[in-house]
């Protein structure tokens, strides 16, 4: 079992462990946040690379017959994005969304081949529970659902991935779940990007107002914007086993809208970091580094608080900041935008002609029973 039990390390051998529902924000955090807790450090670090998983997996070129699903099916998904701890989780379900027609061509990525998976729906994020070898060591159940990072929210319909909504879906699964793993002790935990992130929020607040009220339920976001009014954020609160805990980067615009002159207000618990910390980056002014996500967890990895220098606490690949960006500096030596398929996806065929792969046959896209 990789290192998924967030303990403290001899770092620092006197710190009082905090349990599980504390990281998940049973006490709002108190006393985690500044310092930065070690163990909430990895717990944060490593949604941020489930959210990640969501960007890596996407097709997002439209000469792909397959665009706008996964790359990777469930069996093989987190070792093919080359997840550190692959062997700790395994993917139970994949999420599909699709926009009524009027608004698709906007906000989703659409293949242009006639032989398309699917032209109305779009992979939108998965959910994925701790292996049984790793929920016995750690004595827990960790149930997570990943929201890919989109442009809005949409009107739902009907299509063969998408017989219900994404919402319906969700609840389906996690209710299935929990039964499943009753004898056990669950945790549900949301985690999203962006518009991911506001999906996070309130499906968390949504599966809660359904039910799910005697197990720990978080959302853990990253660039969030504001998702309700004062009403809704009084209603959040009035759940006691509900908690959000934003990561904010103090220089990302996005978490400033829609703004409080629309009547929105912020929710949750923030750790607020500044990528400006950082020595390995660029002096960027450019709005979508300062909400770029693994730039973001590079800093997370190394933040001590805003008086005091950066210095990593964990070991943490310099390079994961360049994955779809150029926001280190030219002396790192990483190539920018380096994650991408090799000859982007193209291969010759037997007839020597250079084609785009089709997917393993593990991977090829099955629409979810509920």
């Amino acid at each position: 079992m990789s290192n998924n039990n967030y303990a403290a390390t001899e770092a620092d051998p006197e710190a009082e462990e905090p349990t599980w529902p504390e990281l998940l924000g049973s006490n709002n955090w108190e006393g985690l946040l500044d310092p930065l807790n070690l163990s909430l450090r990895k717990l944060v670090l490593r949604c941020g690379d489930l959210i990640q998983c969501t960007y890596d997996t996407f097709i997002n070129d439209e000469n792909s017959k397959y665009c706008g699903s996964s790359r990777y099916g469930k069996a093989s998904f987190f070792n093919k994005v080359m997840f550190e701890a692959a062997s700790d989780y395994q993917v139970v379900a994949f999420l599909y969304a699709t926009a009524r027609v009027g608004h698709r061509e906007a906000f989703f990525f659409h293949s242009q081949s006639r032989e398309s998976w699917d032209r109305e729906s779009n992979w939108i994020g998965y959910i994925a529970v701790t292996t049984d070898e790793a929920s016995s060591a750690l004595g827990r159940r960790e149930i997570y659902v990943a929201w890919r990072g989109t442009t809005r929210n949409y009107e739902w319909i009907d299509s063969q991935f998408t017989k219900t909504s994404a919402r319906v879906q969700l609840l389906t699964k996690i209710k299935g779940l929990i039964k499943q793993y009753q004898d056990e002790k669950v945790s549900v935990t949301l985690v999203g990007h962006s518009l991911g992130a506001s999906l996070s929020v309130l499906s968390a607040f949504d599966l809660v107002e359904n039910g799910v009220s005697d197990i720990p339920v978080s959302a853990i976001v990253f660039g969030c914007p504001q998702v309700g009014n004062k009403a809704f954020n009084q209603r959040f609160k009035s759940y006691p086993n509900l908690n959000v805990l934003h990561v904010r980067n103090t220089i990302d615009l996005i978490p400033h809208y829609p703004g409080h002159l629309l009547g929105f207000v912020d929710t949750g618990i923030e750790l607020v970091i500044d990528t400006r910390k950082s020595p390995s980056l660029k002096d960027s002014k450019h709005p979508g580094d300062w909400h770029n996500l693994q730039a973001m967890l590079h800093v997370v990895a190394g933040w001590n608080g805003k008086e005091k220098d950066f210095e990593l606490k964990v070991k943490r690949s310099l390079a994961l900041v360049n994955k779809s960006c150029e926001f280190l500096k030219d002396e790192c030596l990483v190539p920018g935008s380096w994650w991408i398929e090799k000859n982007k996806g193209m291969v010759r065929d037997e007839k020597g002609d250079w084609v785009l792969a089709p997917p393993d046959d593990e991977d090829l896209p099955v629409p979810e029973e509920y």
